[in-house]
């Protein structure tokens, strides 16, 4: 895994012992030689990751650790500070003004490269889901400014530490940040607990279990796959760490636990799952957004074409395909021209329920446009899609619609049109002109009623049908 890692240092030495390492494992390197050099350089060059040294003239690291956190353009880019304090409460300051990571001087390889996979990993992943929420927030205005993540308040949290009184211990430090610390005994307890609730999973590698087993088994599980997980081992396991962040742990804490450091992991850890939580709704409202029509409910013009053009391909030589039913509603304008758009929207959404609750779960409805709707109706015959259409029909016509304050019946009927796949070569495009075609058929007939396109009648008189 390449990355464009950032190294920032006020020794000359440290910046080329650190560029050396790193080039050595392929990774593209920037340097800076101060703060502000380096808040500059993250702007410009937006690296995946910063390695920043906390001991440097004028500003310091936590100083340029929070302008860098500070700025919108460099927020989301992970800072590992590199430094020689060995004090928790420097961590605990360091993580505070919004650092990802420490590591002491001098550095060891093995942490070093654990953690910038690790960390570039979760960077690439977290900037996928904003991506995607760009380009489906594109459809709609939902998303034009980005808002802040809402402090929820405590979590559920997972535990998983086998002796007795350090989980004990442990929980007790996490009461502040949890509303529930659970604490299986057995994996199978622990992965069956993983449910979407939990934001935070803590393993702890002492004890006869593999525990990095554990985190390979929460993530092959769809469910808990993006649970950030915390890692609690000895100063000797530095091995062992490397391997669970390579195979996807998100954080590490070292033996002996500090109260002030653990809850600072865990915030930073909850907080950054709430994030990507959010990211993931904003791209699932998007795209949903993107792929139906706001006033119905229903699928548009969009997903229709792209579920046709899915469905054509699969029916086989001589099966039964999928039929179309395409409807107009008759003298629609009339209705707006006398009692308002308000009136119009209001037997738009009528119309559209009540079609919704005549047809199977998998049909698909949709809004082609204005007052024009299409029913795609999967594995049936011309003579069962005209019931079904003539059913739609006379539901739409058989009850008044009510709009407005005070209430106003409006006799509504619809003109349709209904035509069938003829063969495994039909296209979406044919499929439609073909329906479209059958429906003005049904207008020049005088409206409120079911036609079907020439050459599928002729098909319905016959066996074929």
């Amino acid at each position: 895994m390449s990355a464009r890692i950032l190294v920032v240092d006020d020794v000359e030495v440290n910046v080329k012992l650190l560029e050396a390492k790193l080039s050595s494992e392929y990774f593209n390197v920037l340097t800076a030689n101060d703060g502000q050099t380096a808040l500059q350089i993250a702007q410009d060059e937006r690296p995946d990751l910063i390695l920043l040294d906390v001991m440097m003239p004028r500003m310091d690291g936590f100083e340029t650790c929070k302008r860098l956190k500070a700025d919108p353009r460099t927020a989301e880019i992970p800072v590992v500070m590199v430094t020689a304090l060995t004090e928790t409460a420097d961590r605990v300051r360091g993580l505070e003004a919004g650092a990802d990571d420490f590591l002491s001087k001098p550095v060891n390889d093995v942490a070093l490269f654990a953690r910038v996979r690790s960390l570039v990993r979760l960077r690439r992943m977290m900037d996928e889901w904003r991506h995607r929420e760009a380009v489906y927030g594109q459809f709609n205005a939902l998303f034009e400014k980005e808002q802040p993540v809402e402090d929820k308040g405590p979590a559920r949290i997972l535990l998983w530490e086998e002796n007795a009184f350090a989980g004990a211990r442990i929980a007790e430090m996490l009461a502040p940040i949890a509303t529930e610390t659970i604490r299986p005994t057995t994996p199978e307890e622990l992965i069956q607990s993983c449910d979407p609730s939990i934001e935070l999973v803590i393993l702890s590698l002492a004890g006869k279990l593999d525990a990095l087993r554990l985190v390979s088994q929460l993530r092959a599980q769809e469910s808990s796959r993006l649970v950030p997980i915390l890692l609690v081992a000895d100063p000797s396991e530095l091995q062992r760490l490397a391997k669970g962040l390579d195979l996807g742990a998100t954080d590490y804490l070292l033996r002996p636990l500090d109260r002030n450091e653990l809850t600072a992991r865990a915030r930073t850890s909850i907080r950054r799952k709430r994030l990507q939580d959010r990211l993931q709704e904003n791209y699932q409202k998007s795209l949903s957004l993107a792929l139906t029509d706001g006033l119905t409910g229903l699928y548009n013009r969009r997903y229709l074409s792209a579920h046709l053009e899915s469905l054509l391909p699969h029916v086989a030589e001589g099966a039964v395909g999928p039929a179309l039913v395409m409807f107009d509603i008759d003298l629609f304008k009339r209705v707006n021209d006398s009692y308002g758009h308000a009136a119009g929207d209001a037997v738009l959404r009528e119309i559209s329920a009540r079609v919704g609750r005549n047809v199977r779960a998998f049909d698909l409805v949709a809004r082609y446009g204005g007052e024009e709707f299409v029913v795609v109706l999967p594995e049936t015959t011309l003579a069962v899609a005209v019931v079904v259409a003539e059913r739609l029909r006379a539901t739409i016509a058989e009850k008044p619609i009510m709009v407005g304050d005070p209430a106003i019946e409006l006799d509504i009927s619809i003109s349709v049109g209904v035509s069938v796949t003829r063969d495994a070569t039909e296209t979406a495009a044919s499929l439609m002109r073909r329906a479209d075609e059958a429906l003005y058929a049904a207008k020049a007939h005088g409206r409120n009623c079911v036609m079907t396109f020439p050459a599928d009648a002729v098909m319905a008189n016959g066996a074929a049908a």
